[in-house]
């Protein structure tokens, strides 16, 4: 827009402002241009629309930079002036709230002390639990005062919070591979959609019992400044109140997962865990994951409209697809989660993809793992990608040794849960008895258990260990020479229930397999 880049010139003039200062500092985002001068800061909206966002008319975005003030006066009223008009004169100069042609319209603010703001003193290690319980305090507070109705209701039930996902995954679409994955893009929508139909008498609930509010909707530990006794929260979202207009877990969520972003994990639990305190609001963990996920990848999504943007440069774009990738790798953690401690085993024939499952959902689900191949070479003090091939259940491989080494991993196993974390043992499992003790296992500790089963074709195992004897790492002795005995040796899998055990057919592609293997996960654990 012409007349814009004309404004946004002017403003970025020290003398162009009524009241004197030494220095303007510009900020551009995807939406704004802010101008930042030694005490006052103006914003001006961009003539954007992305969909859920319309700046596209002078009278919109007056309308909007009024909303931005009225709104956000409820939990930061020192810091928001008013509206100004950017006017042109008959000189031809722009001026603000003059007697000529209005061309604009600026949020006036008074300058926000970056020095206070709670991402600043998390970062020099100035703010801690006490601080997070205040900010808890005061959201808290707000979130009762806050206004509730039937339109805004009608923001918390079921169609509209499907059509809020639906909308970022069909607008995540054309990011696909540059900024989020296709195995991630198809988790977090299974996972949205299986929460969904899980939990229908949850968010119905929830409106009920009048926790849909109109809230902040963009909690950024950059927009919380803690002065002393006084929490101010400003930049709540304007432009959409179906953005703002949520449950109050939504906004706990925002901030809980800008904490995970931002490496304070711990600090994030015990401000969730202060808010509850001070709501005495409990369901909020039920909905927790679900909103932290949501607003990770709103994140991812916003960043990457960056990317449409024809002036940025490559080292920028580099680096914007980096930023959004870590958001959208957030909301798939979140996606993937489990609730409480679970042991899982993975577990089947040789060469049936078992040991690659196991790594790929080690990582993916921030877990630890007990690799069988691994703790067996451990153990006897040879080195992993060392050969050693016997004859089946002979040598290292004899009855005696493997029940030894299952005897250790499900020692470390137990260790894992009891300290509250999950854990996958990759095995191949091939005793029932094996399979029903660490089934007991789990139970004893009160963890979840699930079974996964990894299965293709005899011809396709073939060739897999063809070449895997080719190679010299990986700590597999699996031959095609052994695998008939192996699967003769092998107890039927008839004593697991459906909720525990699941089988994937790993011989087509490997996202596919992965991607079976978490939506059975999610139907089971969610």
């Amino acid at each position: 827009m012409e007349n814009q880049a004309e404004i946004v010139k002017a403003m970025s003039h020290k003398n162009f402002y009524p009241c004197p200062t030494s220095m303007v500092k510009i900020i551009q985002t995807h939406i704004s241009y802010i101008f930042v001068g030694d005490e006052d800061v103006y914003k001006v909206k961009k003539p954007v629309n992305f969909g859920f966002l319309d700046f596209t008319t002078k009278e919109k975005r007056r309308f909007y930079c009024e909303q931005e003030v009225i709104l956000n006066r409820r939990l930061a009223p020192k810091f928001y002036e008013d509206v100004v008009a950017i006017t042109r004169e008959s000189s031809g100069a722009f001026t603000i709230n003059g007697a000529g042609e209005v061309m604009e319209y600026a949020v006036h603010m008074k300058k926000i002390p970056t020095n206070m703001m709670l991402k600043n003193l998390l970062a020099q290690g100035k703010a801690g639990i006490a601080v997070l319980d205040k900010v808890a305090q005061r959201l808290a507070e707000f979130h009762r005062n806050a206004a509730t109705n039937e339109k805004i209701n009608k923001m918390g039930k079921l169609e509209t919070i499907r059509f809020n996902h639906e909308e970022n995954f069909a607008q995540t679409q054309p990011f696909i591979e540059l900024t989020i994955s296709p195995l991630a893009h198809r988790c977090i929508q299974n996972y949205v959609s299986t929460f969904l139909e899980k939990n229908e008498e949850l968010l119905l609930s929830r409106v009920a019992q009048g926790k849909i509010r109109d809230c902040h909707g963009d909690l950024h530990i950059e927009h919380i400044i803690c002065e002393d006794e006084e929490i101010s929260i400003f930049d709540c979202i304007e432009f959409n109140d179906r953005f703002r207009h949520s449950d109050v877990a939504a906004d706990v969520a925002f901030l809980a997962m800008d904490l995970d972003y931002n490496g304070f994990e711990d600090l994030s639990r015990s401000f969730v865990s202060s808010y509850i305190k001070h709501s005495a609001d409990d369901a909020v963990l039920l909905l927790l994951n679900f909103y932290r996920c949501y607003y990770a990848f709103v994140r991812g999504k916003v960043i990457s409209f960056r990317l449409n943007e024809k002036s940025l440069a490559a080292t920028e774009r580099v680096a914007t697809a980096k930023l959004a990738g870590r958001y959208f790798d957030l909301a798939l953690r979140y996606a993937t989660a489990l609730k409480k401690p679970t042991l899982i085993i993975i577990c089947g024939l040789m060469g049936t993809g078992k040991s690659q499952m196991a790594r790929t959902l080690t990582s993916m689900l921030g877990i630890d793992s007990v690799v069988m191949d691994v703790l067996r070479k451990e153990l006897l003090n040879i080195p992993p990608h060392e050969k050693h091939y016997e004859a089946f259940s002979s040598g290292i491989y004899s009855a005696e040794m493997t029940k030894q080494v299952y005897d250790v991993a499900f020692a470390m196993a137990q260790k894992s849960l009891a300290a509250g974390k999950s854990i996958i043992i990759d095995a191949s499992f091939k005793k029932q008895e094996m399979r029903l003790a660490v089934q007991r296992l789990a139970m004893e500790l009160g963890a979840d258990f699930l079974a996964i089963r990894c299965v293709c074709p005899d011809s396709i195992v073939e060739e897999r260990l063809k070449r895997r004897a080719l190679r010299s790492t990986g700590a597999s002795d699996g031959r095609w020479e052994i695998y008939a005995e192996q699967k003769q040796n092998t107890d039927a899998f008839s004593h697991f229930s459906e909720d525990e055990f699941f089988t994937v057919d790993t011989s087509g592609n490997r996202q596919d397999s992965i991607f079976t293997a978490l939506a059975e996960m999610a139907k089971r654990l969610l």
